[in-house]
């Protein structure tokens, strides 16, 4: 089967065929850094990952491009609070966004273009614009698109353009999703500006980029005139996406971008994300009531890209039993003994299960990245490996049988990310003492069951609950985790 993806563009699942042979040009919108990035953003650069992984699962050399928007409205408004320059005001939300990354297990883009630093490019698609009658000034300073001189505008979101009157224009950065006027492609200067170092001569006139402007050419400079995929979050298809496409193939006469793949929005408790509900979360503030990375990446998994995700609590303690679950599978299976040839009357199982798994997480993630179905994949290799691992006992399993089963969990998880983001953990919390402390008690409860004297086994492994340690009776002895 192939690769197929949900086309934003034609409203349809289509096949993914690349410009060129087994290479990718990807772009996603990045952040505005202005502040602390919320889990609902999370979600989308999690995604972006997650299809840089997965095709580069598929054998893809993939050139992947995240912008940072580090000048609008937002982020000159917060350096004017502050009384600092731009550049002072961006840069520490730049650094906490990549802390974030490292921390949700983010690999990340292979460059991150800042929008100050690409104001040639964008000027000259400005002036291309002019030329070509698709754009014009106003006197002032400021350079506008004319959305009525684009005859395919509205070709991405479906926008009714009769809701426009030729001449309206806005010029801010922030406004309805359903205001249909010419858009701010230069803007002139004013004090504020000024003030922060937001202001760039040119002959028009000293002024600032308006948002959209930004990722065409950061884009378009780095992928070139036509790339593969453009992706974000599905409150940017209108009006920023329709604005990129209006630009760019304004400048250009050339199909802008060949697949956009969009992803939904993330409910908080079946409620909308909003700081007046008192339910907007950072990651910081997740990792502060004790929520493990990987219990995040995995309520993502849990629900395809193009569905709301209805992120809850409950939600997040089930992904920490899943995500363990997984791991102590792994380590028990990394930790059987092996023999070349395992047991002579034995009949190897793990490597056509391991097969099996791997063929049935590929066809759904071919699906349009149907991550639900992947998963079921992935935790019915992890219910056949324990119930190989139970059935031997005590015997060795084969080499080729390990290793295959193995190779599948860590095929998976180069997609997934989820038993590497639950290792770290795992070994950022398990000190010595505590390792210590548990094996001992373990020692104890063995102890007290040999000498049938089980109400003293059960008050030991309460107490291990209670300083939320997992034991699991295994026939190979007891196996114990840290909880979340």
């Amino acid at each position: 089967m192939s690769l197929h993806f949900y086309n934003t563009l034609t409203r349809r699942r289509e096949e993914f065929v690349p410009l060129a042979d087994g290479k990718v040009g990807m772009y996603v919108c990045g952040p505005t850094i202005y502040a602390a990035p919320h889990v609902g953003n999370m979600r989308t650069f999690f995604f972006a990952d997650l299809l840089h992984r997965y095709l580069e699962f598929r054998g893809y050399e993939v050139k992947f491009v995240m912008n940072l928007t580090d000048v609008d409205d937002k982020t000159i408004d917060g350096a004017l609070k502050q009384g600092v320059s731009l550049r002072d005001y961006t840069d520490p939300y730049a650094e906490h966004l990549f802390q974030n990354f490292a921390t949700l297990g983010i690999q990340g883009a292979d460059i991150y273009p800042r929008a100050t630093d690409y104001i040639p490019q964008m000027l000259d698609i400005v002036q291309r614009l002019i030329e070509r009658g698709l754009a014009y000034e106003t006197g002032d300073g400021s350079v506008y698109y004319d959305i009525s001189e684009f005859k395919d505008y509205g070709k991405l979101s479906k926008v009714d353009l009769s809701q426009s009157r030729p001449g309206e224009r806005v010029a801010s950065d922030e406004y309805e999703k359903d205001d249909v006027r010419d858009f701010a492609l230069w803007k002139a200067a004013k004090d504020e500006d000024r003030t922060v170092g937001a202001v760039w001569e040119t002959r028009w006139g000293a002024g600032r980029p308006g948002w959209h402007i930004e990722c065409s050419a950061m884009s378009m400079a780095n992928l070139g005139e036509t790339f593969d995929i453009h992706c974000g979050g599905v409150d940017l298809t209108f009006p920023h996406h329709e604005d990129e496409i209006a630009q760019s193939e304004g400048a250009t006469g050339e199909q802008f971008v060949r697949y956009w793949l969009h992803g939904e929005f993330l409910q908080i408790d079946g409620e909308k994300m909003a700081k007046s509900g008192g339910n907007m979360f950072t990651l910081d503030d997740l990792l502060e009531r004790g929520v493990k990375p990987s219990s995040i990446r995995h309520t993502f998994l849990t629900a395809h890209y193009r569905s709301k995700l209805n992120f809850t609590w409950q939600a997040l303690d089930a992904s920490a039993e899943a995500v363990r679950r997984l791991r102590v599978t792994h380590e028990r299976l990394k930790s059987h003994p092996t023999t070349l040839h395992g047991r002579a009357d034995d009949v190897p199982r793990l490597d056509t299960a391991a097969a099996k798994a791997l063929a049935a997480f590929t066809r759904a993630m071919d699906d349009d990245l149907n991550t639900s179905v992947a998963l079921s994949a992935l935790y019915d290799l992890v219910t056949e490996t324990n119930s190989r691992l139970d059935e031997l006992c005590t015997s060795t399993l084969s080499r080729a049988e390990a290793e295959a089963a193995l190779a599948a969990f860590d095929r998976i998880d180069g997609v997934f990310g989820l038993i590497s983001v639950a290792s770290r953990e795992q070994e950022g919390s398990t000190d010595a003492k505590l390792a210590e402390w548990v094996e001992s008690r373990i020692a104890d409860r063995a102890a007290a069951r040999a000498a049938r004297d089980f109400k003293m086994a059960d008050e030991i492994r309460d107490e291990l609950v209670s300083r939320g340690i997992v034991v699991e009776d295994t026939p190979t002895g007891a196996r114990w985790s840290i909880k979340g």
